[in-house]
């Protein structure tokens, strides 16, 4: 009986925390793109890296799409492309023009952003091979974390890379322009208290005057954030 008893409370618990797991599992996809600027461009043309895993599969391409990204602005002409290798967005403007008053010191920031969910569990420990990155992804190194004041639980793990940008546009030649994405991929759940895990990867780069062409850009990726003791469920 005491070994019936015991028997059954473990599988009773098992069960319970697989529902609970499941019942308060969410993945979701965090992204950001800001394009800043101190003087106008004019007649810009931008192909811009789009997050998708190694299939092509992209968390952000329906937003695109239907112009459902906080923060674009509705008279830019957006067209996706699919390389082969690599999601690219065509973003195509007569002019981005600063309010009156910017400086070098406080420039002009367009920043897009959407969050969308996941109908799977995101693969935060393997996102090169498995989830979204702005690819291509070349020359990735590893490299130690910079200290994280947070304390974040877990293994980090850290990465550079490079990968390509387009722009075309005219310019003074004093003008300072970055443009920098930024995808965050996160599961959570809760089962007693909260948990979670997740990745992170942003590319990055500065112009100066005038563009007309391709552009190295840096990236950096974070993966193995958090806490990886989810329960195993079973088939």
């Amino acid at each position: 009986m005491v070994i019936l008893f015991v028997f059954v409370s473990v599988v009773s618990y098992q069960v319970y925390v697989e529902k609970v797991y499941l019942t308060s599992l969410s993945s979701t996809y965090s992204y950001t793109c800001t394009i800043t600027t101190d003087a106008t461009l004019s007649n810009v043309t931008l192909f811009l890296p789009v997050p998708a895993d190694p299939f092509g599969n992209s968390p952000i391409v329906a937003q695109f799409s239907a112009h459902d990204i906080t923060g674009l602005p509705r008279d830019w002409s957006v067209t996706l492309y699919d390389t082969g290798k690599a999601t690219m967005v065509r973003i195509t403007t007569p002019s981005i023009t600063p309010p009156a008053g910017t400086i070098p010191e406080k420039p002009y920031v367009i920043l897009l952003s959407s969050e969308m969910k996941s109908n799977k569990v995101i693969d935060t420990r393997e996102p090169i091979k498995n989830s979204a990155l702005f690819r291509t992804v070349r020359d990735l190194q590893q490299v130690s974390c910079p200290p994280d004041p947070s304390e974040e639980k877990g293994t980090p793990q850290c990465y550079r890379y490079i990968t390509s940008l387009y722009a075309d546009y005219q310019a003074p030649s004093n003008a300072s322009v970055n443009i920098a994405s930024t995808l965050a991929g996160k599961n959570s759940w809760k089962i007693f208290e909260p948990k979670s895990n997740e990745y992170t990867t942003t590319i990055s780069l500065r112009m100066s005057g005038e563009h007309h062409g391709w552009s190295t850009m840096n990236g950096t990726l974070t993966r193995s954030i958090g806490i990886y003791d989810a329960p195993i469920i079973s088939t």
